[in-house]
This record gives structure tokens, C-alpha cells and sequence, in this order.
């Protein structure tokens, strides 16, 4: 367990992302560019970007950096009331005794959705299965969106699909609609078409050398309050 008991106690929200080996080359290099640890919950120094100032890559980094570097499999959701974080990993637990670890597919930067992230590129099949079975297995453990939950989620433009899914799945970027994808930074609006090609230009020569990254896990982010950074609970392994 990556944190102490006082998280055992009900957190506001709870998510199940893919994170890489918290000592891997992936997860340093993620958590160093977001500059935090979600592991540790300590700052990290940011790696010096060509063309870009330390103020504006605190700034553009600011959303993904409270989430933690990972990729969402289940979104965040509040816990039903019969459930705790207990009962969350011992979910997890069985779920990753039912799936098995492999390579992902060769993760390329992309601005696609107008904000910048690492995606795969080649067969999504394993990614897209593994993420629609952890939507349907554990959300038995999600307490129902409240009307307010609903109207919030839908000031963003959602299709019908998309509108239908969150009120199935309480999330609406899942199964056809969900695209895995791991945050460099938050919208790029009002950033220039020089600026934005200078920050794909960091983001490609400070991910580029990582090689192969391995998807071999399963891990439970917790917010503890209500707009706190999300911090990594616990992991459990799949089948090698």
C-alpha cells in the first residue's frame, strides 16, 4: 500500500487508471514532466523545455498534474455507501486475476481533443477491451450521479451516445466512445501554432527514448477531499 491507514477512511472520489511500474523509467518520466509524484504526493522538479518558459509549463501542466500521470480506466466516481476502499481493492484484486499483461502499443504525442497526450498507435483491442471490462466490473462500486453530477457533466457538448453512457456508466468516454490516452497538458487554447508545435517537439524528445511501455497492472487513485490532488492507494498485478 502506497499510503498510510487515514486513507482507509471514505475519500471524496476514487479512479482506476494505468500507471507504469512507480520505479520505471515511464513513471519518472511522467511524473517529472506533470511535476508531482502521486506516489509520494511530493513536487518534482520539472526537465528544462527548449522555448518554453518554467511559468508557462507549470501553467499548461496544472490539470493533468492533480490527477497524477496516468490513463483513465475508470473514471473518477464517489463510492456507493456499502462499499470502502477495502472492498475497492479486493474488486480489483479479483478483476486482475482475470486479466492478463501486455505490451501497449508504441505511444506516439498527440494534440488530438486539443489538449497534448501520449496515445497508442497500432491495435487498440487489448487497451479497449481491458478499459470496458473495468467500466462494467466495478461499477457496482459507484454511487449513482446525483442531478447536479448529471448537469455538470453536461455543460460539455456530449452526443447522444455519449449523453446515454453516462447515464449507463456515469461517465460518458467509455466503451466505443473511450479513446486511452495519458495527459501532458491541459487545453491548448490560445496557444499559437509556433508554440504548440514547440511543445510537441519537448514532449517527443523527452518521451521518445522510453522505449516499450509495459500495461501489467491496475491502480486505485483516491481524492481525499473534495478538489485535493489524486494520489496513488495501492496496485494490483495482472497475470503475467
Amino acid at each position: 500500500m502506497i499510503l498510510d491507514e487515514k486513507y482507509l477512511a471514505t475519500p471524496y472520489r476514487c479512479a482506476v487508471y494505468f500507471v507504469s511500474d512507480i520505479h520505471s523509467a515511464w513513471w519518472q518520466a511522467g511524473s517529472a514532466w506533470l511535476g508531482r509524484c502521486a506516489a509520494t504526493g511530493l513536487p518534482l522538479a520539472q526537465p528544462a523545455l527548449v522555448g518554453i518558459s518554467r511559468q508557462e509549463q507549470w501553467a499548461l501542466t496544472a490539470d493533468p498534474r492533480r490527477y497524477g500521470w496516468h490513463a483513465t480506466l475508470k473514471a473518477p466516481f464517489k463510492l456507493a455507501p456499502s462499499e470502502n476502499l477495502k472492498s475497492v481493492m479486493t474488486a480489483l484484486q479479483v478483476l486482475a486475476n482475470t486479466l492478463t499483461a501486455f505490451d501497449l502499443p508504441a505511444l506516439q504525442v498527440s494534440t488530438k481533443g486539443g489538449f497534448m497526450a501520449l496515445r497508442p498507435v497500432g491495435d487498440l483491442s487489448r487497451i479497449n477491451s481491458t478499459a470496458a471490462v473495468c467500466v462494467k466490473d466495478l461499477h457496482r462500486l459507484a454511487k449513482p450521479l446525483s442531478e447536479s453530477d448529471l448537469a455538470r457533466r453536461r455543460q460539455a457538448p456530449l452526443s447522444p451516445e455519449q449523453d446515454r453512457l453516462m447515464l449507463a456508466w456515469g461517465y460518458p468516454y467509455v466503451l466505443d466512445e473511450f479513446e486511452f490516452h495519458l495527459s501532458l497538458t491541459q487545453k491548448l487554447d490560445g496557444i499559437s501554432d509556433a508554440m504548440c508545435a514547440t511543445w510537441l517537439q519537448a514532449a517527443q524528445a523527452h518521451f521518445a527514448p522510453l522505449g516499450i511501455c509495459r500495461f501489467d497492472r491496475l491502480a486505485l487513485f483516491v481524492e481525499p477531499e473534495r478538489g485535493a490532488d489524486f494520489v496513488l492507494f495501492d496496485q494490483v498485478a495482472l497475470r503475467s
